[in-house]
């Protein structure tokens, strides 16, 4: 039985919810990054409620690294130690093999790397991913795979196909035993697969075909946002997703700005992640229900009006753009904070209103007014 229930659709955009032991996460949603168990720029698991969000993202290969999985283990998990009591999805660390590590040795057994925190040796392999994971006792823990660059070799990447699927294999059967164990932190743990296969469309759709005979609680599509082209993400998602199960969440991984939200949510995806909205934020760019703007302009110096008008965010109901870019340019660490808090509300307002409108069947009218708004610089 799926913990997954698709209410309605509009389209190919899908309205649903996901049963999880921390509770029910409304989809689409848009999951909150804080890489160190902690969103960067001062915010608090407090804040993040108020922010309306409903899944904290950590970082396995982070938290592995320092302060590490068995001291948070110890600290009674990941929830526990940072406070938070909703879901929280971890990360395999695959991703940071391949984008942290400059030297490193691929086998059938695992991935050898250099930490980039101190240079210290470190294996990482399907069994020690999930092992890991348990440790931090997440919801929902995510497969260890390559996530190999764009573009690479096709011969390359059928082989890395071919072996993500055979980890895939093995990270299923490690977390089934973790899973088993009497004083395991979160025998509930769920794990999701990831479809790869590079910018090629047989492969994407072959490697999803054998991973879904896994039956999984869930499915990402990994390896886009990483160097291809908008639209040949947004191919990849058309080529994909007629061959993932309808019964199960659907994760793009790592994207994105507003406008691929809603590219794709048209396109039937349901769970996303990025940095973006507090990495934008701390350099004083905002999103606005009227497009980009970036704060530090000279021309908001004495402007009264808050970031957005159209926000009922905290920090656009207090402060004024002029106060906030005053902030910026006397390096006061509020300011950062305050366009943090903003950004993420903004992303989680628009996955909420994204929700409303496939469940009144006007989500094609949505995108194609937000599509036009968002993208443009004030």
């Amino acid at each position: 039985m799926s913990n997954f229930e698709l209410l309605t659709t509009d389209g190919k955009a899908r309205l649903g919810q996901f049963n999880t032991i921390h509770g029910v996460i409304q989809t689409p949603v848009f999951m909150n990054v804080g890489t160190s168990a902690a969103i960067k720029g001062g915010i608090s698991t407090l804040d993040l409620k108020n922010l309306k969000c409903q899944v904290e993202l950590s970082n396995t290969y982070h938290l592995y690294v320092r302060p590490g999985d068995k001291v948070i283990r110890q600290m009674g998990g990941l929830h526990k130690f940072l406070n938070w009591d909703r879901p929280v999805l971890t990360d395999s660390g695959g991703f940071q093999v391949f984008s942290l590590a400059k030297l490193r040795n691929i086998t059938e057994e695992g991935v050898a790397f250099a930490s980039h925190f101190d240079g210290a040796a470190i294996f990482m392999s399907p069994e020690v991913s999930m092992q890991i994971q348990s440790n931090l006792g997440s919801t929902i823990a995510m497969a260890f795979d390559e996530c190999v660059a764009n573009p690479s070799p096709y011969e390359y990447v059928e082989k890395s196909c071919d072996r993500t699927t055979r980890w895939l294999i093995r990270c299923k059967d490690e977390l089934d035993r973790l899973n088993s164990l009497p004083d395991t932190i979160n025998p509930n743990q769920i794990l999701f697969g990831i479809n790869q296969g590079g910018t090629y469309d047989d492969l994407r759709i072959k490697h999803m075909e054998e991973i879904r005979e896994l039956d999984l609680e869930g499915y990402a599509i990994g390896g886009l946002a990483v160097g291809e082209s908008a639209d040949e993400m947004y191919h990849i998602i058309d080529v994909v997703e007629p061959y993932m199960p309808i019964e199960k969440p659907r994760y793009l991984m790592g994207v994105g700005k507003p406008v691929n939200l809603l590219e794709a949510v048209d396109r039937g995806i349901d769970f996303f992640d990025c940095v973006m909205p507090s990495r934008n934020a701390r350099h004083g760019n905002l999103f606005t229900w009227s497009g980009l703007l970036n704060i530090i302009n000279q021309k908001f110096m004495t402007d009264e009006r808050p970031i957005d008008p159209d926000c009922d965010c905290e920090v656009c109901q207090n402060y004024s753009r002029g106060y906030i870019r005053h902030l910026f340019k006397a390096k006061e660490m509020l300011g950062m904070r305050l366009c943090v808090m903003h950004n993420l509300y903004f992303y989680n307002t628009l996955m909420e209103r994204i929700r409303d409108a496939i469940g009144e069947g006007r989500f094609a009218e949505f995108k194609k007014e937000y599509v036009q708004k968002l993208g443009k610089r004030i």
